[in-house]
């Protein structure tokens, strides 16, 4: 059984370990207040979720998915994530986390400073360019003819192969958009951010097929 760690555990990391234990995966949750403090989420997920520290989830997780402000990206622990899968949905938003030079000249992405801050761990975007209500609402059974689809990028072919394959799993396609270096097409204020799949005040969202997302993906400009 593959477990899926969780580094963060709020709106995203709590919408993917539910997405997650409902299609048979095991979830170890984590944030930075304690395992206490996930007592209702992990009885909500029931038998096949736990809670622990980040370095739990770290150590236990075959695929990691780190859900924190950018702001404390340095704070993930770098030791127990050698060698693992580790699916970043981290943002910049410079009002939050204030203010990255590097980001703002656009000389790196926020992922490659996770990957470089993780030099032993196989670093993949994903779910970081749609809503959480929209993540847990436009989830499809493979197949389907609304089904939605998720960008994803990063420098290890097969990891994104297997995040690919859990994502299908949980009910989405994915559209490769290329190394981690080109995640800024997928970044807030990009045409991919959002829209495709519909507006804050909708909580439902509108399915967004693999050709939808390719165009949007294909407008983004620095």
């Amino acid at each position: 059984m593959t477990t899926i760690g969780l580094i963060g555990s709020g709106n995203i990391g709590g919408t993917v370990a539910r997405l997650a234990v409902a299609a048979g995966y095991d979830v170890v949750l984590s944030n930075s207040r304690g395992p206490e403090t996930l007592a209702d989420l992990v009885a909500e997920l029931g038998p096949h979720a736990r809670a622990g520290r980040p370095a739990d989830a770290a150590a236990a997780g075959d695929i990691v998915v780190v859900t924190v402000p950018l702001k404390v990206y340095r704070e993930v622990p770098a030791e127990p994530l050698a060698g693992k899968i580790v699916i970043d949905t981290n943002n910049y938003y410079p009002q939050r986390d204030g203010r990255f030079p590097e980001l703002d000249e656009g000389s790196t992405t926020s992922s490659e400073l996770l990957q470089q801050h993780l030099p032993g761990a196989k670093v993949v975007k994903a779910f970081n360019n749609i809503f959480f209500k929209h993540l847990a609402s436009l989830t499809r059974p493979s197949g389907a003819d609304d089904r939605t689809a998720l960008p994803i990028a990063g420098d290890d072919a097969e990891a994104k192969q297997v995040v690919t394959a859990f994502l299908d799993a949980i009910g989405y396609e994915t559209v490769d958009v290329g190394t981690l270096a080109d995640s800024w097409r997928v970044q807030p204020d990009t045409p991919v951010y959002g829209p495709p799949y519909g507006t804050f005040d909708d909580p439902v969202g509108t399915p967004a097929d693999a050709e939808i997302v390719r165009a949007a993906v294909a407008k983004a400009h620095r």
